[in-house]
């Protein structure tokens, strides 16, 4: 049987490099070797040579976090090449990569969100404005990272400016939320049309981490991940109902993963990653392990749907 040509695209040019070249080892990994050819290409060297083998190529697997990766770049790059991928198109990229445009959707779409001000470089600013308007504590992030960087928590007009010129460090635009005191919680999403809700997993920042920060999500034990999350059955069901309206509301396929807060009953909206991290320990792969889907199953049904969208 022919083995499949995968091209596996990671690493690239975003302040997140180090941990898409961390899932796209891990991948190449546990891909069968009798099953696919998998090739490697960064897209920071190797757009010439993935030009040139675009041809043979059967499919792309995206495991690029960030800027030029989840933002629609290189999924439009791998559209003029008619390279089938396994992640959301260009629209829905860009959209869930842009945090202010993505809650607009989430609003519009009738999911709760927090409140919010958005600055844009340039603009003026009064930080006891701010404050005054959303209340202490504060979220401050670049509108268009991921991984958390540069995310802090501001409690006071000192800490809110620093954080504000860390986020203007990685980002045009800076969002700043109010800070909902609550349960991190987190619902994947597969498939194109028929779509399945995986199991909630319940994140809990250890010791000094008071929110789920860079660090916590990249220090092995600096988090407890609790999946399914030990939460009641009408929670569990609003919450898979939030990520799935959430994927939908954005318009992406393949699969994707929503940041929630859990708050009493309420369920507030954070984020939809549409290329979530992909090592064994990934929140992703653990909500599908949770349902009985090993990594290397998880990664062979992301191929399937990528072939299958294609050809439709």
């Amino acid at each position: 049987m022919k083995r499949l040509c995968v091209a596996l695209l990671c690493g690239g040019k975003s302040s997140e490099r180090e941990i898409s070249l961390k899932s796209g080892m891990q991948v190449k990994k546990a891909l069968p070797e009798d099953k696919y050819e998998v090739i490697i290409y960064d897209p920071a060297t190797d757009l010439a040579k993935l030009v040139q083998d675009a041809s043979k190529i059967d499919v792309a697997l995206v495991m690029l976090h960030g800027r030029y990766g989840e933002d629609g770049t290189v999924q439009g790059f791998l559209d003029l090449l008619d390279i089938p991928y396994q992640c959301s198109g260009v629209l829905a990229s860009a959209l869930a990569m842009d945090k202010v445009m993505s809650k607009r959707i989430f609003k519009m779409a009738g999911l709760q969100v927090p409140k919010d001000v958005v600055l844009r470089r340039g603009e003026p600013y009064e930080t006891a404005r701010i404050a005054a308007e959303l209340g202490w504590p504060l979220m401050v992030k670049p509108a268009d990272g991921g991984s958390s960087i540069a995310l802090n928590m501001a409690s006071s007009e000192q800490e809110l400016a620093q954080a504000i010129e860390e986020a203007f460090a990685h980002s045009e635009t800076v969002l700043i939320e109010e800070y909902i005191a609550g349960r991190e919680i987190t619902g994947g999403v597969l498939g194109n049309k028929d779509l399945i809700a995986l199991p909630i997993v319940e994140i809990i920042p250890q010791d000094k981490h008071r929110f789920f920060d860079y660090e916590a999500k990249y220090t092995p034990g600096a988090t407890k991940e609790i999946c399914p999350a030990p939460l009641p059955e009408h929670l569990t069901q609003k919450a898979k109902a939030y990520a799935l309206k959430a994927h939908k509301a954005l318009g992406c396929k393949g699969y994707s993963r929503t940041d929630m807060i859990l708050k009493g009953e309420e369920i507030y909206v954070l984020e939809t990653n549409t290329i979530p991290g992909m090592t064994e320990t990934s929140l992703f792969p653990q909500a599908a392990k949770a349902m009985g889907m090993s990594f290397s199953a998880l990664l062979e049904r992301l191929i399937e749907l990528a072939l299958e969208e294609n050809h439709e």
